[in-house]
This record gives C-alpha cells, structure tokens and sequence, in this order.
C-alpha cells in the first residue's frame, strides 16, 4: 500500500496514464495527468518530457522546448527524452541540430528502440540533403527489418 504514497511512484503512474491519453489524442487529459505528476514529484524527468510532446502537438513551441530542456537537464541520457527533443527540432526547422540528439539516444547500449532514432536520424537528414540519411536508414533496417517506418 507504501507505493501509492511514494511521491516517485505517484509521478510514475500519472506519467503513464499521460501517455495513455496523449496516444489516444486526449491532450487535455494528458495535461492534467502531467499537473498531477509534477505535483507528486517535480524531479522526474519523464513527466516533462511527456509535457514536451504534449505541447509539440498544441504546437505550443515554446512550452514544448522548455520541457524538454527541463527533462534532459533532469536525466540528461534517458534515450527516450533525447530521441522525442531530437525529433522536435527535426519538426521545427532545426534538421542539423536534431541529429545530436538521436545519436546520444542510440549511444546508450540499454536503449530498447534505438532503429526509431536511426530512422528519424535518416528523415531530419534527408530535409537538409545530409548524405547521411541512407547510412541511418540502413543502420534501422538493419535492427528492425519487419518496422514499416
């Protein structure tokens, strides 16, 4: 019963249930979920994250940006956090900037999904006309071949 006091934990679940409602396009809800999570726990880097990619779909840029530096400020090498900020500045014009981000989300080894940072490593360089991206698209296909992106 401990668990549901525990101020993480609580940050954890109205996380999750975030996420839940951001995948389903309930971003008011997510919105809510997300107060309630930073009130349990304003330290737990996930919960800005899922901010950050509620507001890049508000388009609320700025809000979007800011928690996504809070985020990685908060768990600087959570591939997850990185991969998602990657792939903002990709969908606002900073193609080149992006690619960073996808690279440290692929460095870490316990990065479960690390051909979806590839994949979007290869799109944001195809915007510049990187001659990189083919060499992305390869390294994803070759982790996730049956992955239709």
């Amino acid at each position: 019963m401990g668990e549901a006091k525990d101020p993480r934990n609580r940050a954890k679940l109205h996380t999750d249930l975030a996420s839940l409602y951001y995948s389903a396009g309930n971003y008011g809800v997510a919105l809510e979920e997300l107060r309630r999570a930073q009130s349990a726990d304003s330290s737990y880097a996930p919960t800005h994250g899922m901010f950050g990619l509620v507001y890049m779909e508000l388009k609320e840029n700025g809000r979007a940006e800011e928690s996504f530096e809070r985020a990685l400020r908060l768990s600087p090498n959570d591939s997850d956090i990185n991969h998602n900020y990657g792939w903002f500045l990709c969908q606002t014009g900073r193609e080149p900037a992006s690619i960073k981000y996808f690279q440290h989300a692929i460095r870490n080894p316990l990065y479960a999904t690390p051909w979806r940072s590839y994949s979007a490593a290869g799109t944001c360089s195809l915007k510049t006309n990187q001659k990189d991206a083919e060499g992305y698209f390869e390294r994803a296909l070759k982790l996730e071949p049956d992955e239709p992106a």
